[in-house]
Protein backbone atom coordinates (compact mmCIF):
# COMPACT_ATOMS: atom_id res chain seq x y z
CA UNK A 1 0.00 0.00 0.00
CA UNK A 2 1.36 3.49 -0.73
CA UNK A 3 2.40 5.51 2.28
CA UNK A 4 -0.03 8.31 3.03
CA UNK A 5 1.36 11.07 5.31
CA UNK A 6 -2.05 11.58 6.96
CA UNK A 7 -3.50 8.14 7.57
CA UNK A 8 -5.89 7.31 10.41
CA UNK A 9 -6.55 3.63 11.09
CA UNK A 10 -9.56 2.29 13.00
CA UNK A 11 -8.80 -0.81 15.07
CA UNK A 12 -10.67 -2.91 17.62
CA UNK A 13 -12.11 -6.33 18.28
CA UNK A 14 -14.95 -7.63 16.09
CA UNK A 15 -18.38 -6.01 16.17
CA UNK A 16 -17.51 -2.91 18.22
CA UNK A 17 -18.79 -0.60 15.46
CA UNK A 18 -15.67 0.29 13.47
CA UNK A 19 -17.44 0.04 10.11
CA UNK A 20 -20.38 2.12 11.31
CA UNK A 21 -17.87 4.74 12.48
CA UNK A 22 -15.99 4.51 9.17
CA UNK A 23 -19.21 5.17 7.23
CA UNK A 24 -20.14 8.02 9.55
CA UNK A 25 -16.71 9.68 9.27
CA UNK A 26 -16.44 9.31 5.49
CA UNK A 27 -20.09 10.12 4.75
CA UNK A 28 -20.36 6.93 2.75
CA UNK A 29 -21.63 3.39 2.97
CA UNK A 30 -18.43 1.80 1.74
CA UNK A 31 -18.12 -0.52 4.73
CA UNK A 32 -20.76 -3.20 5.17
CA UNK A 33 -22.37 -3.05 8.59
CA UNK A 34 -23.93 -6.14 10.16
CA UNK A 35 -24.26 -7.46 13.73
CA UNK A 36 -21.95 -10.37 12.89
CA UNK A 37 -18.36 -10.49 14.12
CA UNK A 38 -15.88 -10.52 11.25
CA UNK A 39 -18.06 -8.79 8.65
CA UNK A 40 -15.20 -6.48 7.66
CA UNK A 41 -12.20 -8.20 6.10
CA UNK A 42 -10.43 -5.74 3.83
CA UNK A 43 -8.78 -2.61 5.13
CA UNK A 44 -10.99 -0.05 3.42
CA UNK A 45 -9.65 3.47 2.86
CA UNK A 46 -11.49 6.67 2.12
CA UNK A 47 -10.55 10.35 2.27
CA UNK A 48 -12.16 12.56 4.89
CA UNK A 49 -12.33 16.35 4.75
CA UNK A 50 -13.02 18.06 8.06
CA UNK A 51 -12.81 21.77 8.81
CA UNK A 52 -10.64 22.35 5.76
CA UNK A 53 -8.23 19.50 6.50
CA UNK A 54 -7.97 16.26 4.55
CA UNK A 55 -6.77 12.85 5.73
CA UNK A 56 -7.36 9.19 4.92
CA UNK A 57 -9.33 6.82 7.15
CA UNK A 58 -8.77 3.07 7.00
CA UNK A 59 -11.23 0.53 8.37
CA UNK A 60 -9.74 -2.80 9.47
CA UNK A 61 -11.22 -6.17 10.35
CA UNK A 62 -11.66 -7.04 13.99
CA UNK A 63 -8.33 -7.73 15.65
CA UNK A 64 -8.20 -10.60 18.13
CA UNK A 65 -11.37 -11.71 19.89
CA UNK A 66 -13.58 -14.62 18.89
CA UNK A 67 -14.16 -15.19 15.17
CA UNK A 68 -15.45 -18.08 13.11
CA UNK A 69 -14.11 -16.56 9.89
CA UNK A 70 -11.64 -18.99 8.28
CA UNK A 71 -9.75 -15.99 6.91
CA UNK A 72 -9.47 -14.31 10.31
CA UNK A 73 -5.70 -14.75 10.47
CA UNK A 74 -5.29 -13.03 7.10
CA UNK A 75 -7.65 -10.26 8.21
CA UNK A 76 -5.45 -9.65 11.25
CA UNK A 77 -2.30 -9.56 9.14
CA UNK A 78 -3.85 -7.04 6.77
CA UNK A 79 -4.95 -4.96 9.73
CA UNK A 80 -1.41 -5.02 11.08
CA UNK A 81 -0.03 -3.84 7.72
CA UNK A 82 -2.53 -0.97 7.79
CA UNK A 83 -1.41 -0.09 11.31
CA UNK A 84 2.19 0.07 10.07
CA UNK A 85 1.09 2.85 7.69
CA UNK A 86 -0.79 4.81 10.34
CA UNK A 87 0.05 8.29 11.52
CA UNK A 88 -2.71 7.95 14.11
CA UNK A 89 -4.68 4.99 15.47
CA UNK A 90 -8.28 5.21 16.67
CA UNK A 91 -8.99 2.23 18.90
CA UNK A 92 -12.72 1.52 19.09
CA UNK A 93 -14.23 -0.27 22.10
CA UNK A 94 -17.80 -1.20 23.01
CA UNK A 95 -19.21 0.88 25.89
CA UNK A 96 -22.10 -1.53 26.41
CA UNK A 97 -19.81 -4.53 26.88
CA UNK A 98 -17.42 -2.67 29.16
CA UNK A 99 -13.70 -3.36 29.29
CA UNK A 100 -12.80 -6.95 28.33
CA UNK A 101 -9.51 -8.81 28.08
CA UNK A 102 -9.43 -8.59 24.26
CA UNK A 103 -9.44 -4.77 24.55
CA UNK A 104 -6.47 -4.96 26.91
CA UNK A 105 -4.57 -7.20 24.49
CA UNK A 106 -5.20 -4.85 21.56
CA UNK A 107 -4.18 -1.87 23.71
CA UNK A 108 -0.82 -3.53 24.48
CA UNK A 109 -0.28 -4.18 20.77
CA UNK A 110 -1.13 -0.58 19.88
CA UNK A 111 1.26 0.83 22.49
CA UNK A 112 4.02 -1.34 21.03
CA UNK A 113 3.60 0.35 17.62
CA UNK A 114 4.76 3.68 19.01
CA UNK A 115 1.94 5.42 17.14
CA UNK A 116 -0.33 7.97 18.87
CA UNK A 117 -3.66 6.39 19.87
CA UNK A 118 -7.10 7.90 20.48
CA UNK A 119 -9.62 5.75 22.34
CA UNK A 120 -13.22 5.94 21.10
CA UNK A 121 -15.81 4.34 23.40
CA UNK A 122 -18.67 3.50 21.02
CA UNK A 123 -22.36 2.75 21.68
CA UNK A 124 -22.61 5.21 24.58
CA UNK A 125 -26.15 6.23 23.66
CA UNK A 126 -27.55 4.96 26.96
CA UNK A 127 -26.85 5.99 30.55
CA UNK A 128 -25.37 2.68 31.65
CA UNK A 129 -22.79 2.73 28.88
CA UNK A 130 -21.95 6.40 29.56
CA UNK A 131 -21.38 5.63 33.24
CA UNK A 132 -18.83 2.98 32.29
CA UNK A 133 -16.70 5.23 30.05
CA UNK A 134 -14.13 6.16 32.77
CA UNK A 135 -13.35 2.45 33.20
CA UNK A 136 -11.51 2.53 29.87
CA UNK A 137 -9.00 5.10 31.16
CA UNK A 138 -7.05 2.25 32.71
CA UNK A 139 -5.98 1.25 29.19
CA UNK A 140 -3.63 4.23 29.47
CA UNK A 141 -4.68 6.23 26.39
CA UNK A 142 -5.42 9.94 26.40
CA UNK A 143 -7.82 11.35 25.37
CA UNK A 144 -10.81 9.00 25.73
CA UNK A 145 -13.88 10.07 23.72
CA UNK A 146 -17.39 8.67 24.09
CA UNK A 147 -19.28 8.36 20.82
CA UNK A 148 -22.27 6.72 19.17
CA UNK A 149 -21.29 5.99 15.60
CA UNK A 150 -24.84 4.90 14.78
CA UNK A 151 -26.43 8.18 15.89
CA UNK A 152 -23.48 10.52 15.30
CA UNK A 153 -23.05 11.54 18.94
CA UNK A 154 -19.48 12.65 19.66
CA UNK A 155 -18.19 11.97 16.13
CA UNK A 156 -17.58 15.65 15.42
CA UNK A 157 -15.48 15.90 18.59
CA UNK A 158 -13.54 12.81 17.51
CA UNK A 159 -12.84 14.35 14.10
CA UNK A 160 -11.73 17.57 15.79
CA UNK A 161 -9.26 15.60 17.91
CA UNK A 162 -7.98 13.67 14.88
CA UNK A 163 -7.25 16.90 13.00
CA UNK A 164 -5.54 18.28 16.08
CA UNK A 165 -3.41 15.15 16.52
CA UNK A 166 -2.21 14.71 12.94
CA UNK A 167 -1.84 18.45 12.38
CA UNK A 168 -3.47 18.12 8.96
CA UNK A 169 -3.21 21.26 6.81
CA UNK A 170 -5.57 22.50 4.10
CA UNK A 171 -4.32 21.43 0.69
CA UNK A 172 -4.61 24.95 -0.73
CA UNK A 173 -3.01 26.72 2.19
CA UNK A 174 0.31 26.04 3.89
CA UNK A 175 0.31 29.14 6.06
CA UNK A 176 1.46 28.81 9.65
CA UNK A 177 -1.62 28.63 11.90
CA UNK A 178 -2.24 31.51 14.29
CA UNK A 179 -1.03 30.91 17.85
CA UNK A 180 -3.60 29.75 20.35
CA UNK A 181 -5.40 32.62 22.03
CA UNK A 182 -5.74 32.93 25.80
CA UNK A 183 -8.90 34.76 26.81
CA UNK A 184 -8.43 36.86 29.96
CA UNK A 185 -11.34 38.45 31.84
CA UNK A 186 -10.48 41.38 34.11
CA UNK A 187 -13.00 41.14 36.97
CA UNK A 188 -13.66 42.74 40.33
CA UNK A 189 -15.80 45.21 42.26
CA UNK A 190 -16.54 48.66 40.81
CA UNK A 191 -13.72 51.21 40.89
CA UNK A 192 -10.87 48.87 41.79
CA UNK A 193 -8.89 49.82 38.67
CA UNK A 194 -9.91 47.20 36.10
CA UNK A 195 -10.12 49.63 33.19
CA UNK A 196 -6.87 51.36 34.15
CA UNK A 197 -5.21 47.95 34.20
CA UNK A 198 -6.69 47.07 30.79
CA UNK A 199 -5.40 50.30 29.24
CA UNK A 200 -1.98 49.83 30.81
CA UNK A 201 -1.68 46.27 29.49
CA UNK A 202 -2.82 47.36 26.01
CA UNK A 203 -0.63 50.48 26.14
CA UNK A 204 -3.51 52.56 24.82
CA UNK A 205 -6.57 54.33 26.18
CA UNK A 206 -8.87 51.66 24.91
CA UNK A 207 -11.54 51.84 27.63
CA UNK A 208 -12.97 54.71 29.66
CA UNK A 209 -11.48 55.29 33.10
CA UNK A 210 -13.37 57.24 35.74
CA UNK A 211 -13.65 57.31 39.50
CA UNK A 212 -17.40 56.90 39.05
CA UNK A 213 -18.40 53.30 39.81
CA UNK A 214 -20.15 51.63 36.91
CA UNK A 215 -18.29 53.46 34.14
CA UNK A 216 -17.70 50.19 32.33
CA UNK A 217 -20.90 48.48 31.24
CA UNK A 218 -20.10 46.33 28.24
CA UNK A 219 -17.56 43.53 28.33
CA UNK A 220 -14.92 45.05 26.01
CA UNK A 221 -12.41 42.65 24.51
CA UNK A 222 -9.20 43.59 22.69
CA UNK A 223 -6.48 41.30 21.27
CA UNK A 224 -2.93 41.63 22.58
CA UNK A 225 0.34 40.04 21.42
CA UNK A 226 3.01 39.57 24.08
CA UNK A 227 6.24 37.60 23.54
CA UNK A 228 4.63 35.78 20.57
CA UNK A 229 1.70 34.80 22.80
CA UNK A 230 -1.78 35.90 21.81
CA UNK A 231 -4.18 37.14 24.48
CA UNK A 232 -7.66 38.61 24.35
CA UNK A 233 -8.14 41.03 27.22
CA UNK A 234 -11.76 41.46 28.32
CA UNK A 235 -12.59 44.40 30.59
CA UNK A 236 -15.81 43.75 32.50
CA UNK A 237 -18.28 45.78 34.51
CA UNK A 238 -17.79 46.01 38.26
CA UNK A 239 -19.79 43.41 40.14
CA UNK A 240 -21.63 44.63 43.25
CA UNK A 241 -23.58 42.59 45.76
CA UNK A 242 -26.81 41.08 44.41
CA UNK A 243 -29.09 43.45 46.34
CA UNK A 244 -27.30 46.54 45.05
CA UNK A 245 -27.33 45.23 41.48
CA UNK A 246 -31.13 44.97 41.59
CA UNK A 247 -31.38 48.55 42.84
CA UNK A 248 -29.04 49.72 40.06
CA UNK A 249 -31.65 49.07 37.41
CA UNK A 250 -31.76 47.17 34.14
CA UNK A 251 -28.47 48.49 32.75
CA UNK A 252 -26.46 47.25 35.72
CA UNK A 253 -28.29 43.93 35.75
CA UNK A 254 -27.34 43.38 32.10
CA UNK A 255 -23.77 44.61 32.68
CA UNK A 256 -23.18 42.16 35.51
CA UNK A 257 -24.76 39.36 33.48
CA UNK A 258 -22.26 40.13 30.69
CA UNK A 259 -19.43 40.09 33.22
CA UNK A 260 -20.51 36.65 34.39
CA UNK A 261 -20.69 35.48 30.78
CA UNK A 262 -17.15 36.79 30.28
CA UNK A 263 -15.96 34.73 33.25
CA UNK A 264 -17.57 31.62 31.79
CA UNK A 265 -15.99 32.27 28.36
CA UNK A 266 -12.49 33.02 29.69
CA UNK A 267 -9.44 30.84 30.15
CA UNK A 268 -8.03 32.92 32.99
CA UNK A 269 -9.55 35.64 35.15
CA UNK A 270 -7.57 38.45 36.71
CA UNK A 271 -9.36 39.25 39.97
CA UNK A 272 -8.53 42.87 40.78
CA UNK A 273 -8.66 43.95 44.44
CA UNK A 274 -8.24 47.48 45.80
CA UNK A 275 -5.36 46.92 48.21
CA UNK A 276 -5.90 50.33 49.80
CA UNK A 277 -9.32 49.14 51.02
CA UNK A 278 -8.34 45.57 51.84
CA UNK A 279 -10.13 42.35 50.95
CA UNK A 280 -13.93 42.44 51.11
CA UNK A 281 -16.63 39.78 51.21
CA UNK A 282 -17.63 40.82 47.68
CA UNK A 283 -14.07 40.20 46.44
CA UNK A 284 -14.39 36.68 47.83
CA UNK A 285 -17.82 36.24 46.21
CA UNK A 286 -16.47 37.25 42.80
CA UNK A 287 -13.51 34.92 43.24
CA UNK A 288 -15.94 32.14 44.12
CA UNK A 289 -17.79 32.74 40.85
CA UNK A 290 -14.56 32.19 38.89
CA UNK A 291 -13.60 29.13 40.96
CA UNK A 292 -16.98 27.47 40.38
CA UNK A 293 -16.67 28.19 36.66
CA UNK A 294 -13.33 26.33 36.62
CA UNK A 295 -11.35 29.28 35.30
CA UNK A 296 -7.68 29.90 36.02
CA UNK A 297 -7.29 32.71 38.56
CA UNK A 298 -4.66 35.38 39.21
CA UNK A 299 -5.28 37.80 42.10
CA UNK A 300 -4.01 41.32 41.44
CA UNK A 301 -3.71 43.58 44.49
CA UNK A 302 -3.98 46.93 42.70
CA UNK A 303 -3.11 50.43 43.97
CA UNK A 304 -0.10 48.99 45.75
CA UNK A 305 1.58 52.39 45.39
CA UNK A 306 -0.88 53.62 48.06
CA UNK A 307 -0.10 50.76 50.44
CA UNK A 308 3.58 49.98 50.21
CA UNK A 309 5.87 51.45 52.80
CA UNK A 310 9.31 50.86 54.14
CA UNK A 311 7.82 48.29 56.46
CA UNK A 312 8.93 44.99 54.86
CA UNK A 313 6.11 43.11 56.59
CA UNK A 314 3.26 45.00 54.87
CA UNK A 315 3.07 42.58 51.94
CA UNK A 316 3.06 39.55 54.23
CA UNK A 317 0.31 41.01 56.43
CA UNK A 318 -1.81 41.83 53.39
CA UNK A 319 -1.32 38.37 51.85
CA UNK A 320 -2.04 36.61 55.13
CA UNK A 321 -5.33 38.49 55.46
CA UNK A 322 -6.20 37.80 51.83
CA UNK A 323 -5.56 34.07 52.27
CA UNK A 324 -7.62 34.05 55.46
CA UNK A 325 -10.60 35.71 53.76
CA UNK A 326 -10.27 33.64 50.55
CA UNK A 327 -9.10 30.22 51.72
CA UNK A 328 -10.73 28.49 48.76
CA UNK A 329 -8.40 30.41 46.40
CA UNK A 330 -5.19 29.35 48.12
CA UNK A 331 -3.96 28.01 44.76
CA UNK A 332 -4.20 31.42 43.02
CA UNK A 333 -0.96 33.42 42.72
CA UNK A 334 -1.04 36.99 44.11
CA UNK A 335 0.72 39.94 42.47
CA UNK A 336 1.02 43.41 44.00
CA UNK A 337 0.68 45.99 41.23
CA UNK A 338 -0.17 49.57 40.40
CA UNK A 339 -2.11 50.13 37.19
CA UNK A 340 -1.56 53.87 37.66
CA UNK A 341 2.25 53.78 37.76
CA UNK A 342 2.82 50.51 35.89
CA UNK A 343 4.58 48.97 38.88
CA UNK A 344 5.16 45.20 38.46
CA UNK A 345 2.85 45.00 35.44
CA UNK A 346 5.36 42.98 33.36
CA UNK A 347 4.74 40.14 35.81
CA UNK A 348 0.98 40.16 35.16
CA UNK A 349 0.97 38.69 31.64
CA UNK A 350 3.80 36.33 32.57
CA UNK A 351 1.71 34.98 35.45
CA UNK A 352 -1.46 34.76 33.35
CA UNK A 353 0.43 32.79 30.70
CA UNK A 354 1.75 30.40 33.36
CA UNK A 355 -1.73 29.83 34.80
CA UNK A 356 -3.22 29.24 31.33
CA UNK A 357 -0.59 26.56 30.69
CA UNK A 358 -1.27 24.96 34.10
CA UNK A 359 -4.99 24.83 33.36
CA UNK A 360 -4.36 22.89 30.13
CA UNK A 361 -1.80 20.55 31.68
CA UNK A 362 -2.32 16.78 31.47
CA UNK A 363 -0.67 14.07 33.53
CA UNK A 364 -0.05 10.78 31.67
CA UNK A 365 -2.02 7.93 33.23
CA UNK A 366 1.05 5.79 34.12
CA UNK A 367 2.73 8.77 35.82
CA UNK A 368 -0.46 9.60 37.71
CA UNK A 369 -0.84 6.05 39.00
CA UNK A 370 2.76 5.91 40.22
CA UNK A 371 2.03 9.11 42.12
CA UNK A 372 -1.19 7.64 43.58
CA UNK A 373 0.62 4.49 44.65
CA UNK A 374 3.27 6.49 46.51
CA UNK A 375 0.79 8.87 48.15
CA UNK A 376 -1.67 6.21 49.30
CA UNK A 377 1.09 3.98 50.66
CA UNK A 378 2.03 6.74 53.09
CA UNK A 379 -1.50 8.11 53.63
CA UNK A 380 -4.32 5.62 52.90
CA UNK A 381 -7.64 7.16 51.85
CA UNK A 382 -10.52 7.72 54.24
CA UNK A 383 -14.21 7.54 53.34
CA UNK A 384 -17.00 9.31 55.25
CA UNK A 385 -18.07 5.95 56.71
CA UNK A 386 -14.51 5.19 57.82
CA UNK A 387 -14.54 2.02 55.71
CA UNK A 388 -11.27 0.57 54.46
CA UNK A 389 -10.69 2.12 51.06
CA UNK A 390 -8.12 1.38 48.39
CA UNK A 391 -7.53 3.49 45.30
CA UNK A 392 -7.23 0.94 42.49
CA UNK A 393 -6.25 3.34 39.73
CA UNK A 394 -6.75 6.93 38.60
CA UNK A 395 -6.95 8.88 35.38
CA UNK A 396 -7.12 12.49 34.31
CA UNK A 397 -10.46 12.77 32.52
CA UNK A 398 -10.22 16.38 31.46
CA UNK A 399 -8.24 19.60 31.35
CA UNK A 400 -9.19 23.27 31.62
CA UNK A 401 -9.74 22.71 34.49
CA UNK A 402 -7.73 19.57 35.31
CA UNK A 403 -10.18 16.84 36.34
CA UNK A 404 -9.33 13.46 37.84
CA UNK A 405 -11.26 10.30 38.60
CA UNK A 406 -10.12 7.89 41.33
CA UNK A 407 -11.47 4.34 41.19
CA UNK A 408 -11.76 2.63 44.56
CA UNK A 409 -12.83 -0.74 45.91
CA UNK A 410 -15.84 0.56 47.87
CA UNK A 411 -16.12 4.31 48.25
CA UNK A 412 -17.88 6.73 45.95
CA UNK A 413 -16.68 9.71 47.98
CA UNK A 414 -13.65 10.55 50.08
CA UNK A 415 -13.75 12.38 53.38
CA UNK A 416 -13.48 16.07 52.49
CA UNK A 417 -10.14 16.34 54.30
CA UNK A 418 -8.67 13.51 52.25
CA UNK A 419 -9.91 15.01 48.99
CA UNK A 420 -8.24 18.28 49.96
CA UNK A 421 -5.07 16.32 50.84
CA UNK A 422 -5.08 14.66 47.38
CA UNK A 423 -5.55 17.98 45.60
CA UNK A 424 -2.69 19.54 47.57
CA UNK A 425 -0.45 16.58 46.72
CA UNK A 426 -1.36 16.89 43.02
CA UNK A 427 -0.31 20.54 43.13
CA UNK A 428 2.87 19.71 45.02
CA UNK A 429 3.85 17.05 42.47
CA UNK A 430 2.61 18.49 39.16
CA UNK A 431 2.13 22.24 39.70
CA UNK A 432 -1.32 23.30 38.47
CA UNK A 433 -0.65 26.84 39.67
CA UNK A 434 -3.67 29.10 39.59
CA UNK A 435 -6.21 26.53 38.40
CA UNK A 436 -8.99 24.71 40.23
CA UNK A 437 -8.72 20.91 40.31
CA UNK A 438 -11.80 18.72 40.07
CA UNK A 439 -11.90 15.28 41.73
CA UNK A 440 -14.38 12.43 41.22
CA UNK A 441 -14.45 9.13 43.09
CA UNK A 442 -16.06 5.98 41.75
CA UNK A 443 -16.33 2.40 42.91
CA UNK A 444 -14.96 0.19 40.16
CA UNK A 445 -17.60 -1.69 38.22
CA UNK A 446 -17.38 -5.47 38.07
CA UNK A 447 -15.55 -6.45 34.90
CA UNK A 448 -17.55 -8.66 32.57
CA UNK A 449 -16.23 -10.91 29.84
CA UNK A 450 -18.19 -11.53 26.68
CA UNK A 451 -19.27 -15.18 26.34
CA UNK A 452 -17.09 -16.97 23.84
CA UNK A 453 -18.69 -18.91 21.02
CA UNK A 454 -18.26 -22.64 21.27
Amino acid sequence: MPRNPNTVVLVGRPNVGKSTLFNRMTGSRRAIVAPVAGTTRDALARPVEWRGSTFQVMDTGGLFGASEDPLHELVVRQGQRAIALADLIVMVVDGRDGLVSADERIAREMRATGRPVLLAVNKTDDRRAQAGVPEFYQLGFDPVLDISAEHGHGVAELLDEIVKQIDARPAAEEATPAPEETRVAIIGRPNVGKSSLTNRLLRQERVLVSEMPGTTRDAIDVPLMWHQQRFRIVDTAGMRRAGRIARGGKVEIVSVALAKESIAASDVVALVIDSSEGVSDQDAAIGGEADRAGRGIVILANKWDLVKSRDPAVAKRFDDELRRRMKFLDYAPVRHISALTGERLPKVLETIDMVAASRRQRVPTPVLNKFVEAVTAANPPVSPGRRHVRILYAAQIGAAPPSFVFFTNVATTFHFSYERFLVNKLREEFGFAGTPIRVQVRARRERRERPRKG
